[in-house]
């Protein structure tokens, strides 16, 4: 790893994003890689769009499903930090143990929780796909916030309010914290 990290002239992490539907993980996640790429570092998105249709199309909603969701991603997380690279994941992650277990696999140091925390009434109100409209209708069982539990980070690396923060100031706060803490340098801009 220290090689391929070296080459790449980078320290290698994961940022896990984890926050309600709608409280702008992938959004957040986007542009945070956008501004990471254009510093010249290498980077890797795992959001639901890309590992529900692949690795994890097999899962559905249960608790058990999401726990085993989480823990094939921090598995790919860990082979792309072995690898050398900054990864981002955007995913709900409700349930802290599944969180604390990603944090295990990919290893202490090298996993950095960013909760986006977002009210739920807020999530409601941007509702992107129209899913809570859905749980509430009883159309989409299982549904976090709503019939499952979300479990809000103690103790996250970096906290973002998006109602109160915009996604400006949201991407330089995740990028102020791994300049300070020596996982990049300074951004070109």
């Amino acid at each position: 790893m220290a090689t391929r990290a070296r080459l790449k002239s980078q320290k290698p992490v994961t940022i896990w994003l984890t926050g309600l539907s709608g409280a702008g993980k992938s959004t957040i996640a986007n542009a945070l890689e956008v501004a990471l790429t254009e510093n010249g570092r290498h980077t890797y998105l795992l959001d639901g769009d890309n590992v529900r249709q692949g690795l994890c199309k097999d899962l559905g909603f249960s608790d058990k499903d999401r726990e085993e969701n989480i823990r094939r991603i921090a598995e790919v997380a860990r082979l792309f930090v072995d690898a050398g690279l900054i990864v981002i994941t955007a995913f709900i992650s409700p349930f802290r143990v599944d969180r604390e277990t990603a944090r295990a696999i990919i290893g202490e140091g090298e996993f950095i929780e960013v909760f986006i925390d977002t009210p739920l009434p807020e999530c409601e109100r941007r509702d992107p796909k129209g899913l809570y409209s859905k749980a509430r209708a009883g159309l989409i069982p299982n549904f976090t916030g709503i019939d499952s539990a979300y479990e809000a980070p103690l103790q996250p690396e970096i906290r973002l309010d998006t109602v109160q923060s915009d996604l400006v100031s949201c991407v330089k706060k995740i990028l102020d914290y791994l300049e300070r803490a020596g996982l990049v340098g300074p951004s070109a801009d």
